[in-house]
């Protein structure tokens, strides 16, 4: 009887011991990289990209999926619409966007956020001792052809209701909803910096077809110069393919050559020349769109050459 009373003790406290199969209450902690574009040339018409990463971490029960939802917001820097949040320099903007695809095209939002309502959803699931980690990227863009944004460090900081980072267990994708546990918002932020730049087009001279040179000859070019604003800059023109003076370049055909001259006003009275000519360069600040400035040329009377084509090369230098 002794023996058939601890064999059926044995039993009871096999029965009683816990089985796996029992679910755990989720938890889930996350962080985020900054995002840093580094310089942004806002002069230039492509976009500068740049990425950030998302860690995560859970625990829960083995095999029982848990959907995340990483919800972001406008930042400090703010948004203007769908397409376009900010970096703030001061009170100076610069457009960007944060993308859940590598291809850039569709937006990052939040379930809060009127300019995109959905993160897109994400996915753990724990291994046979309850934990499971991983990784997401996002994708920034900041935006070509801002030239009006001026020289700067622009920022804008996640944190708060920005970076609402929920999770529950669920088969599904929907992360259109503040469902789910919240978890501790992470902080990240996103940079860039514009430095001070300038581009430069030219527009060719054609003093055309003459006969005699025996009075003067004059035509126009132009120089258009497109800075950040605020910027400092002189454009210089060299002496062409002879290294002349401003007044005395020369056009060549062969040995023959014919002499003109470049200047800044219509009276043709102030050469244009580089700093080898103290005073005879144009100096500018920059607007961030394209300031155009016109090259008066003249071919004064001279010793007409033989007929043919003359040419001359002029290089523009814009120092700023």
């Amino acid at each position: 009887m002794l023996r058939t009373v601890i064999l059926l003790r044995i039993i009871i406290l096999s029965a009683i011991v816990p089985i796996p199969s029992l679910a755990w209450a989720q938890s889930c902690a996350f962080g985020v990289s900054s995002m840093d574009f580094g310089p942004v040339d806002t002069l230039l018409t492509s976009q500068t990209n740049s990425t950030a990463t998302i860690s995560m971490n859970c625990t829960g029960t083995a095999g029982q999926r848990i959907l995340i939802c990483p919800n972001l917001g406008a930042g400090t820097g703010g948004a203007t619409s769908a397409t376009a949040r900010q970096m703030l320099s001061g009170a100076n903007t610069l457009n960007y966007q944060l993308y859940s695809d590598s291809a850039r095209s569709v937006v990052w939002g939040s379930y809060a956020w009127a300019y995109a309502s959905r993160p897109p959803a994400l996915a753990l699931t724990p291994n046979t001792l309850g934990t499971a980690t991983g990784t997401a990227t996002i994708y920034g863009a900041a935006f070509g052809s801002q030239g009006t944004a001026p020289p700067g460090i622009y920022l804008s900081t996640f944190s708060g209701a920005d970076v609402e980072f929920r999770y529950r267990y669920s088969t599904g994708n929907d992360c259109g909803s503040g469902a789910g546990i919240l978890a501790p918002s992470p902080t990240f932020t996103v940079n860039a910096t514009v430095a001070a730049n300038c581009l430069v087009s030219t527009q060719n001279i054609d003093f055309g077809s003459t006969g005699t040179l025996s009075a003067n000859v004059d035509a126009t070019g132009q120089v258009s110069v497109t800075c950040t604003p605020a910027a400092a800059y002189t454009v210089s023109l060299n002496g062409g393919t002879t290294g002349s003076p401003p007044t005395a370049r020369k056009m060549s055909k062969g040995e023959e050559t014919v002499t003109y001259g470049l200047y800044k006003d219509v009276q043709r009275t102030q050469p244009w020349g580089d700093s080898s000519t103290p005073g005879s360069t144009v100096p500018g600040i920059g607007i961030g769109v394209a300031q155009n400035l016109t090259v008066y040329g003249r071919v004064p009377p001279q010793v007409t050459p033989s007929v043919g084509v003359y040419t001359d090369t002029v290089v523009v230098t814009v120092t700023y």
